[in-house]
């Protein structure tokens, strides 16, 4: 297989959290950012891993698939699709950080198969493969990590100047954009930084569909010792500061979620 061609550590089926209606969803190994709270680290690498757990058992993560391939496994629940109103999501890692050329070629392939496509991306891409992306998705799960370049710089690894850019780029291409932002309490949950964050949306005009805020959790941490490596670890938001987020946002928009 090509060196180009990606891989994918899961194809999850039937999912009802990553966008409208039952979709499948495709997760592409590889990021370009390291969230300190990400609890899919075997996503993060572009390159195949191991992971063994404390019986010895291994897993290996990270399989090629040629796009033939995808179609022919995501039509198997076409019915599916018409019947929810859903689709394929594409995820990751960052699925937009893949081979350009290898995206679009699936995405063009899926849209003549007439399935609706959403795409789950950080921002962190080319700002070519979004517009270009934009005649494709039906719309982007966008995770705004953090409104503050400093706060963003020193959870996730690298600036979000190219992910406002490419939110901005979204917004101008009319593009159905649906708000994530992770909680972290001490860090991003206080008024004037959710203040913050929606003014910076509102004085851009960017057209936020819906808004889910996502409250930090510790499901699978226990991957980190899978891969021999280290978790961080953050509070955990209790549903009353939850409540006041969702409080604050609404003062903004109408559709907020705590979940997604």
């Amino acid at each position: 297989m090509s060196g180009k061609t990606p891989y994918v550590f899961n194809i999850q089926h039937f999912s009802t959290h990553d966008g409208p209606g039952v979709r499948t969803t495709i997760f592409f190994k590889g990021c370009p950012l390291r969230c300190e709270w990400c609890h899919n680290p075997e996503s993060q690498l572009f390159t195949p891993e191991i992971m063994t757990d404390k019986d010895g058992k291994v897993q290996h993560v990270g399989q090629q698939y040629t796009i033939d391939e995808l179609v022919k496994d995501v039509l198997k629940d076409h019915m599916i699709y018409d019947q929810s109103g859903g689709g394929v999501t594409l995820s990751g890692g960052e699925v937009l950080a893949m081979d350009h050329d290898y995206i679009m070629e699936l995405v063009r392939r899926l849209d003549e198969q007439e399935i609706s496509i959403g795409i789950d991306t950080c921002g962190v891409a080319a700002s070519k493969t979004v517009e270009e992306m934009c005649d494709y998705a039906d719309f982007f799960l966008y995770d705004l990590k953090f409104i503050d370049d400093d706060l963003h710089k020193r959870y996730t690894g690298g600036s979000n100047h190219l992910v406002l850019k490419n939110l901005k780029i979204l917004a101008e291409n009319n593009a159905r954009i649906f708000l994530r932002l992770i909680m972290l309490p001490g860090i991003n949950t206080d008024k004037d930084m959710i203040e913050r964050t929606m003014l910076w949306l509102r004085a851009n005009h960017i057209p936020v569909e819906q808004v889910d805020i996502l409250p930090y959790h510790k499901y699978g941490m226990d991957k980190y010792a899978k891969l021999g490596r280290k978790a961080i670890y953050f509070e955990v938001p209790s549903d009353e500061q939850m409540n006041e987020v969702k409080s604050e946002i609404e003062k903004f928009y109408d559709n907020v979620t705590i979940g997604g």
